[in-house]
């Protein structure tokens, strides 16, 4: 068997093919325009994103099946006669609703959510966008009206173009702030919260099984990135550090309530009529785009040049950034915080500042785990990917941080090859190839004491007032 993976990620579109021996190999990745209409609004052209998904699908030649992942949280409005979008796709990222998300929140309705999605409210999940786009994308309430309208994440738009079937996975719905994590159905009474029509939203299916053809060739899993990125990792508890930094970890088929520390139950995912498999998660919005924006402030210029750094850590010299350049996700929910450094002099250098920087996004991502781990035991290692974890600084203060043992993936396309997995599945095989072999196994060397995280918290606090 051989089957080609999509992955649909937040600044590019990749495709990877894998076969029965595990050969796991590139085929193709096309990046994309990000726009950014407004402070805090983030959208993508849903057809150029739609075309990028096609041209991967276009050279990959011959596959016996295709999987797809996508954003997850971002949105799109489109008339189900045409399949023509009316506005561009709504990026996770994208802040817009905050307002409508805080009257709601007074109003005493996050109680509901949590209760029946297990999110809180903030305007990072798809619900609150979805409204949005009913309420001023042009045509939309006319489409409704004459019952054209169709309301989705990207990857119900992708499927509904390329094979005609209106459709998302319970690990996508899930993500919407609509859909009961309980029963793996849309919610009335969530979907009349955020007033968002529920005969616009497509069938919700198991992340393994039909999602219709390409051609001739079968759709057999859509699932969100980070859950193919878990699923790829073979293991329970995984980070990947991409734009964003988001841990998952299984928790088997019961439903575990992480309200009290921040974080977030989920669908690991639903594989044909297998029982779901849930999960929790924790999410750190700025990670590998902090790194992409401090270089484009012109801190450094090659990644090589922030591998290693002559002094102590920037945090025991008491200089530290906070990477709440989009808010604060898990444990803390705030989209008002602010990022920033503190602890700045006129001896600070430019390598000071990354050095910060890269021990900050560690010290959130620490954050995450510590709340995770007050739910369900994790182990005492953790398998972690993405493009910042080739920077081998990073990784030894990020083991230093969790004090925990860090399994470093060899491929930084993990969440491509569990698309692939899970597609194989779908497909009918029960015995997967094997998985690659990790780069490196890295224990603590020097675990941060408490008074040092302690600094860091406190600075997540100024972070959070900085309003």
């Amino acid at each position: 068997m051989k089957v080609l993976a999509i992955d649909q990620g937040t600044t590019a579109t990749k495709s990877f093919t894998l076969d029965g021996e595990g050969r796991f190999e590139s085929v193709a990745a096309v990046e994309h325009r990000q726009i950014f209409p407004n402070a805090g609004w983030v959208e993508h052209d849903p057809e150029e994103l739609l075309r990028n998904v096609s041209a991967c699908l276009e050279v990959a030649g011959k596959v016996d099946a295709i999987g797809m992942d996508n954003q997850g949280e971002t949105v799109i409005a489109w008339d189900a006669g045409t399949g023509k979008p009316i506005y561009n796709a709504i990026v996770w990222q994208d802040s817009r609703t905050q307002d409508a998300t805080e009257k709601l929140k007074a109003d005493g309705a996050e109680e509901l959510t949590l209760a029946r999605a297990g999110l809180p409210l903030d305007p990072y999940f798809s619900a609150g966008k979805l409204r949005w786009l009913l309420d001023h994308a042009d045509g939309a309430r006319s489409l409704l009206k004459q019952d054209r309208l169709r309301l989705g994440t990207s990857d119900a738009f992708f499927l509904d173009r390329l094979t005609g079937t209106f459709a998302t996975d319970v690990t996508t719905a899930s993500r919407t702030s609509l859909m009961s994590l309980d029963t793996c159905t849309w919610d009335p009474e969530l979907c009349k919260l955020f007033g968002v029509p529920i005969e616009c939203l497509p069938e919700i299916r198991s992340t393994a099984g039909d999602f219709g053809q390409v051609g001739k060739t079968p759709v057999t899993a859509s699932l969100v990135d980070q859950q193919a990125a878990l699923f790829g990792h073979g293991c329970p508890t995984k980070i990947t550090f991409g734009t964003g930094a988001f841990a998952l970890t299984v928790t088997g088929e019961g439903r575990v309530d992480g309200s009290k520390f921040g974080i977030l139950p989920t669908l690991a995912w639903k594989i044909k009529s297998e029982p779901a498999q849930r999960a929790i998660e924790g999410g750190v919005y700025n990670a590998g785009s902090a790194v992409n924006w401090a270089r484009g402030l012109g801190l450094f210029r090659e990644f090589s040049g922030i591998e290693n750094f002559e002094m102590p850590s920037a945090l025991s010299r008491n200089l530290v950034f906070v990477p709440a350049l989009s808010g604060l996700a898990c444990p803390h929910w705030d989209r008002g915080a602010a990022g920033l450094w503190i602890g700045m002099g006129l001896e600070t250098t430019a390598k000071d500042l990354i050095q910060a920087l890269l021990e900050g996004i560690a010290l959130r991502a620490a954050e995450v785990i510590d709340a995770m781990a007050e739910l369900t035991p994790l182990g005492n290692m953790i398998s972690i990917d993405g493009g910042l974890t080739k920077n081998s600084y990073f990784n030894r203060f990020l083991a230093n941080a969790l004090q925990r043992t860090l399994i470093v993936q060899e491929s930084p396309e993990l969440t491509g090859l569990g698309t692939a997995r899970m597609a194989m599945r779908g497909a009918g095989l029960k015995s997967l190839p094997p998985l690659p072999e990790p780069r490196a196994s890295l224990k603590p060397d020097a675990p941060l004491g408490r008074e040092l995280k302690q600094r860091f918290s406190e600075a997540v606090k100024r972070a959070k007032n900085w309003k």
